[in-house]
């Protein structure tokens, strides 16, 4: 047990949240698109004219749909294997929070610790594949 919650439980709930901090940073794009004006005919031709926040933004939303397909199949494989160690749930939770920081430094255009939170989630995800690589041989 982890924070409350069994190995198992942490590996599918963060799956679950990861998919929802996917679109975190796009409140930020909608409130800067609403800033300069919705243009329906044409959305993405709208990014030069968002404000640099809303660009870090749109940046972050498709880094973190980038990232989310890899940690979900990492996540799962875990789960699927059985894998049940402290060491797979804390991976779990450190994924999630480093995600949500990492939205939060690209917004604040806090380029070090932006990249520190990408490389904590990376870790991560490469620990759940190789966990589970490691409950099958």
């Amino acid at each position: 047990m982890i924070l409350g919650f069994s190995i198992p439980t942490l590996l599918l709930g963060s799956v679950f949240v990861a998919s929802f901090l996917v679109y975190f940073p796009y409140l930020a794009v909608a409130y800067a698109r609403f800033q300069v004006g919705m243009d329906l005919g044409a959305p993405r031709a709208m990014f030069d004219r968002l404000p640099d926040y809303g660009k870090r933004a749109t940046w972050a939303h498709q880094n973190s749909i980038e990232t989310f397909a890899p940690y979900a199949a990492a996540a799962l494989a875990a789960y699927a294997t059985g894998v049940n160690t402290p060491a797979a749930g804390w991976a779990a939770v450190a994924f999630v929070g480093a995600r949500a920081l990492f939205s939060v430094a690209y917004l604040a255009n806090i380029p070090p610790l932006r990249s520190l939170m990408f490389g904590i989630g990376q870790i991560a995800m490469i620990s759940l594949f190789v966990q589970a690589l490691q409950q099958i041989a």
